[in-house]
Parts: C-alpha cells; sequence; structure tokens
C-alpha cells in the first residue's frame, strides 16, 4: 500500500491541534477558554476537512495516519 499524501493545510491543522491539547493539558494553563474554543475550532476543521471526502482520506486509516504522521513529525522537531 502506498503512503498517504496528505495537503499541507491539513498536516499543518494536525499540528496545531496537538500543540494546543499539549498546552491544554499542562497544570494551570493561561487563556483556557481561548485554547478550548481554539481546540474545538481546530477539531472541526480536521474532521470536516474536504479531503476526508475523498476515496483516499475515505478511511479511518487515513485518519489515524495523519495523526501518526504528525506526532512523528513533532517529535522529530522537538528532538533536533
Amino acid at each position: 500500500m502506498e503512503p498517504i499524501t496528505f495537503p499541507q493545510d491539513l498536516v499543518q491543522a494536525q499540528h496545531d491541534w496537538i500543540r494546543t491539547y499539549e498546552a491544554l493539558a499542562q497544570p494551570h494553563p493561561r487563556r483556557l477558554t481561548a485554547l478550548r474554543r481554539r481546540l474545538l475550532h481546530l477539531s472541526d476543521y480536521l474532521w470536516r476537512h474536504p479531503f476526508f471526502m475523498t476515496f483516499e482520506g475515505s478511511t479511518a486509516a487515513a485518519r489515524v495516519e495523519l495523526r501518526r504522521l504528525a506526532r512523528e513529525q513533532e517529535h522529530g522537531v522537538r528532538a533536533a
């Protein structure tokens, strides 16, 4: 099976979601309401992205692969 090629805006949104989620997970986060709203907005954007209406993105595995790819890139960026 060939790797899925995700649109750059979708990958960036997943990165932003991860960072926002991690900010909310910190003890006593600053701007709590803004972070919650941002997470909800990003969740909606990710869920409704047109890519997931295509054949390539139509499976649950595509969503899992997007999260895996973004986490892998996040850890690679942090380790460098």
